[in-house]
């Protein structure tokens, strides 16, 4: 069905029961083929009425926990289990995805910086404006999957905002604790222009994001924390039948929850050079105490460059990179909240 809309037309019928497996179409007219198109693919599982879920990975490209974890939900999955709608999309940003970068390499924008997007705009823009004009407004809750791609390393977080709109807040939070993360996070953005997560938000959606693993591989542990989150979901929704399962029937401690008080827990790179981290995720720091150090490679003779927190906090993050630059992050921290 064509968008009215968008630029960008789905060969699936959003209205229609049953399970569809097909693509996005995207205009890209490139030197190689001057009415190209690319193909997105999306599952869209619906059976009567009910809520609908809108669910993404891929938004970057090098992350992959969640497109997995959306692959074999999709495969898993028959119409009859479902009620209400399911619209899956794994790889979002599928050039991104395909190359396993972070950006789009057509046209070198980040999907999650482009939002609410632009009918007449770049590939990157494009979609994101599909997606705030067609997709957005079928959704009940939005969850959009990452993890910290080939740059950062999260322990398994799912993440919320909190905004002026208590109502939608409450049940973002029952999303939350549903999906089950070793941390559930109330997150403060570092920058939060752009992002898919806040533009749902200002509409009102209910929205929840996750954090799992990165480090560029996929992990054991946060691929089963997400594929185990997204069965919750939908139990919860009431897209599905069974019940909850819980962190502990999964051999893993109950959530935690967690918020960033201020913009100091994201810990940046004092100087060029080689990255030497002295704690691992997990561990607690003091405000004012060196986290780490940067080593010169083109100065072995002068001692390193100290890494300080200037906020007390768990690292919940970090960088897995040896070679750092001056202004990358290096480490997350968080606090404990009461619940």
């Amino acid at each position: 069905m064509a968008s009215e809309t968008s630029r960008i037309s789905a060969d699936v019928d959003y209205e229609r029961n049953g399970k569809q497996w097909g693509h996005l179409h995207v205009p890209n007219s490139t030197n190689e083929s001057a009415f190209g198109t690319l193909m997105i693919p999306v599952c869209v599982i619906k059976n009567g009425t009910g809520p609908t879920l809108l669910l993404t990975g891929g938004v970057h490209g090098d992350e992959y926990e969640g497109p997995l974890a959306i692959m074999k939900l999709a495969r898993r999955l028959h119409h009859d289990d479902v009620q209400g709608r399911l619209i899956l999309i794994p790889g979002l940003n599928l050039p991104a995805f395909a190359a396993g970068q972070r950006l789009s390499p057509i046209d070198g924008k980040n999907l999650n910086r482009a939002f609410p997007g632009k009918r007449e705009g770049t590939i990157t823009e494009a979609i994101a404006h599909y997606v705030m004009h067609v997709l957005f407004p079928l959704a009940d809750a939005v969850v959009d999957l990452h993890s910290g791609g080939s740059t950062l390393d999260y322990v398994p977080t799912a993440i919320i905002h909190i905004t002026d709109n208590p109502q939608r807040d409450a049940a973002s939070a029952a999303l939350q604790r549903a999906f089950g993360a070793p941390i559930a996070l109330a997150n403060r953005e570092l920058d939060d222009v752009g992002l898919l997560e806040t533009t749902a938000e200002k509409i009102g959606k209910t929205v929840l994001a996750a954090e799992l693993g990165g480090d560029g591989r996929v992990s054991k542990v946060a691929l089963e924390v997400a594929e185990t989150g997204v069965d919750n979901l939908l139990v919860h929704l009431g897209i599905t039948k069974g019940r909850i399962v819980t962190p502990a029937e999964r051999g893993r401690p109950a959530t935690r929850f967690m918020d960033i008080p201020d913009l100091g827990c994201y810990v940046k790179a004092p100087a060029n050079g080689i990255f030497e981290p002295f704690h691992e995720l997990g561990a607690v720091v003091t405000s004012g105490s060196a986290i780490g150090q940067i080593h010169s490679p083109h100065h072995p003779d002068h001692p390193p460059v100290p890494v300080i927190a200037s906020s007390a906090g768990e690292v919940i993050c970090i960088r897995p990179i040896g070679k750092s630059e001056i202004g990358d992050c290096l480490f997350v921290l968080a606090r404990e909240i009461a619940q």
